[in-house]
């Protein structure tokens, strides 16, 4: 059975080549953290930034706790709380003005979403779409940096426009880590007061997170079940302390060893885990990592399946088509494309 592994040792070198000049530019050092933001509106106008509204509710005293309301939780872009079974992501991933790393990169930003739209329709199936922009914000390198962790956070003015752009077309926005040597949990406490926004969810993306003395792209990296169940913990807790809605947690795998231990991974309310199936190649090889890296699934996370443009159609192969994706059993609740 043919598994479609990534490449990922040129695809780091595009990662290396695209991000030195781009990064060099909006963070200055591989491993400094986003400045502290300066606010911004609410969400339900154009924000861009994290809200005043996002400050939890006081607790009510012990004498009006019955007579108070509980918090109204905020809804999400195109309405509700609950992303499944009412909504089908279909989205793109990358970083600006890299196409290397992704379609989300090419060109103009509102450009792109209006084509992801357009794109989507095939996938609806009765159901609503909600437009997924996928940016790298943790972004792996074949270099340590000055802490030796093989990653970079970009600055959040990237983060801010991308929001910005997910609120003007009623989109959520997942922050994709890429970890290096760090850990998940790390990175994911980084970005808290963008994922106190109920637009913002989370991507792992586990085939870049490395152990001590490993680098990225000359192994593949893992993580564990238990490793990504303590990201969704916290962030359950963070979901009830803001009142938020669901919130979107993403783990790619491109091969069965890159999670280990799964089982491990349990349910938290208020987030919705999503298993993004990345095999790369023809159909059919695409079709058959499908097959192997899904049936390990816990029965409570959701499918989701990747689609690569370039990778993808190397050496003469056709990209699947929406049809063909929408044929997969269980069938992707997330599609994206980089």
């Amino acid at each position: 059975m043919r598994l479609g592994l990534r490449p990922s040792w040129r695809r780091l070198g595009a990662v290396g080549l695209a991000c030195c000049v781009a990064l060099t530019a909006c963070t200055g050092s591989a491993d400094s953290a986003p400045p502290a933001s300066t606010g911004a509106p609410s969400a339900a106008t154009s924000s861009t930034g994290p809200t005043s509204s996002m400050t939890p509710t006081p607790s009510p005293s012990a004498s009006s706790a019955s007579a108070s309301p509980s918090p109204k939780r905020i809804e999400l872009p195109r309405g509700g709380t609950t992303i499944f079974p009412k909504y089908r992501l279909v989205g793109y991933s990358g970083y600006p003005g890299a196409p290397a790393l992704g379609r989300l990169g090419v060109g103009d930003l509102d450009d792109r979403v209006k084509e992801m739209e357009r794109r989507a329709k095939p996938y609806a199936k009765g159901r609503t779409v909600l437009p997924t922009l996928e940016l790298i914000t943790t972004v792996v390198h074949s270099s340590p940096g000055k802490d030796g962790m093989y990653r970079t956070r970009i600055d959040e003015s990237i983060i801010k426009s991308h929001l910005a752009a997910a609120r003007r077309h009623q989109a959520i926005l997942l922050l994709n880590i890429q970890p290096g040597r760090a850990d998940f949990l790390d990175e994911v406490k980084a970005y808290e007061k963008w994922l106190s926004e109920p637009d913002v969810g989370l991507a792992l993306d586990p085939e870049w997170a490395v152990g001590p003395g490993e680098v990225p792209g000359r192994v593949f990296g893992s993580t564990t079940g238990k490793e990504l169940d303590s990201v969704a913990s916290w962030v359950s807790a963070l979901v009830a302390k803001h009142h938020l809605p669901e919130k979107v947690v993403v783990y790619h795998q491109l091969h069965v060893n890159i999670v280990e231990n799964e089982k491990r991974l349990t349910t938290h309310t208020g987030v919705v885990m999503i298993k993004s199936v990345d095999g790369i190649g023809s159909p059919g090889a695409k079709v058959d990592t499908w097959k192997v890296v899904i049936a390990r699934k816990p029965k409570f996370v959701h499918p989701g399946f990747k689609l690569f443009y370039t990778e993808d159609r190397a050496g003469g192969n056709a990209l699947m088509t929406p049809a063909q994706v929408m044929a997969l059993k269980p069938t992707p609740e997330y599609i994206l494309y980089e």
